[in-house]
């Protein structure tokens, strides 16, 4: 890799050019910019195309909690490890609507449904799909997570108002074998490419902590980046200790300072994509997470539970927006789609916008 391709990345964050075809020492260079630097570009890039003080807010509920046969080195719900995990059957569909009213009520935009499966059998689908097509007609944009799916299954959802396939990639080719032996990437890839054939926008991303390395976590974004096109939602878990999974014996955790150097570089290289802070939330002080949200972090998942985990309460989110003078995406209307920012953000007032000639000025050479 030359300097000529990390200067290549470093340019078109300054605002001299189109992106080039992205690659880990483009990354890495900015990823390795002076940090005020880089949060000033990542947040210059980020006006371009989302309103700056709004924040989508999801919900996770798992539909099918445990027994998963995978053995995914950092999941609780793998039945290979010993988490204390109970394993349950898939909810009955009125469970699911409730939680999504409740959910609706609390002011999420989205609402996300995990099953805790390799991949859905055909006898589960028109239950996941009565899901869909409820969370869908109470206004809420739609996600699932149900692990490898079938082109056949793919436009099922598709079919029934799926607006979002969860599917992370967790971490870059070369660490992945060390956490995952039961499925390969490519596996995961081309159930994203199912997903997408089917015209479903894709939730992709994964998990920062588990014993790689930085080079490891860039080449994870460059991967999502160079995906044509990349996922429209990139959610970023930090990770958060499970006892009795075997990641828990090497974890490393990100310091807060390349956790928010991730968050920028991910807002760089995907600009138009939804960064999601999703796992490990309630470990991060208000600071950190403020941090995130100027390097291009636009979306979390509210309520006191993700999957199997703990997360912050939504008093707390609502008392730490309102600290920022931020504010939560409204009901039904969600973050503004790819590509809208602008938009969004010129329908407010001068005064409330924070982009159009500042980014502009922002985001040129220095």
């Amino acid at each position: 890799m030359t300097g000529a391709t990390r200067r290549e990345g470093v340019a078109h964050a300054a605002g001299e050019g189109p992106p080039p075809p992205w690659t880990e020492a483009a990354a890495r260079g900015l990823y390795d910019l002076p940090f005020p630097e880089l949060l000033f570009r990542a947040q210059a890039i980020h006006r371009r195309h989302f309103d700056p003080a709004e924040i989508e807010t999801a919900t996770l509920l798992s539909i099918k909690t445990g027994g998963c046969p995978e053995d995914c080195g950092y999941c609780s719900q793998s039945v290979h490890w010993q988490t204390g995990v109970t394993a349950t059957k898939l909810m009955e569909v009125e469970r699911v609507l409730a939680a999504a009213r409740r959910a609706r009520a609390g002011g999420a935009t989205r609402f996300c449904m995990g099953a805790a499966w390799r991949g859905p059998k055909d006898r589960d689908m028109d239950a996941v799909c009565a899901m869909v097509e409820g969370v869908k007609a109470l206004g809420l944009e739609t996600c699932v997570t149900l692990g490898m799916v079938t082109p056949a299954q793919a436009g099922r959802l598709a079919r029934a108002g799926l607006d979002y396939y969860n599917h992370n990639i967790d971490s870059s080719r070369g660490f992945y074998p060390r956490i995952v032996t039961t499925r390969t990437l490519d596996d995961r890839l081309e159930t994203l490419a199912h997903a997408r054939a089917g015209g479903i926008r894709l939730c992709c991303g994964g998990i920062v902590g588990m014993g790689e390395t930085v080079d490891d976590r860039i080449s994870m974004l460059v991967l999502l980046a160079t995906l044509d096109p990349p996922p429209e939602s990139v959610p970023l878990n930090m990770w958060h200790e499970i006892e009795g999974t075997p990641v828990a014996d090497r974890a490393a955790p990100a310091d807060a300072i390349a956790f928010v150097r991730l968050v920028a570089l991910a807002r760089l290289l995907m600009p138009a994509s939804v960064v999601r802070l999703s796992a490990g939330r309630q470990a991060m002080s208000d600071e950190t997470q403020a941090l995130c949200f100027l390097a291009g972090a636009n979306s979390i998942f509210t309520g006191e539970v993700l999957l199997t985990a703990g997360n912050p309460d939504r008093g707390a989110d609502a008392a730490l927006l309102a600290r920022l003078g931020m504010r939560a995406a409204a009901p039904g209307q969600g973050a503004p789609a790819p590509g809208n920012g602008a938009a969004a953000c010129q329908q407010r007032p001068p005064a409330d916008r924070g982009c159009g000639a500042a980014v502009e000025q922002a985001a040129a050479p220095l």
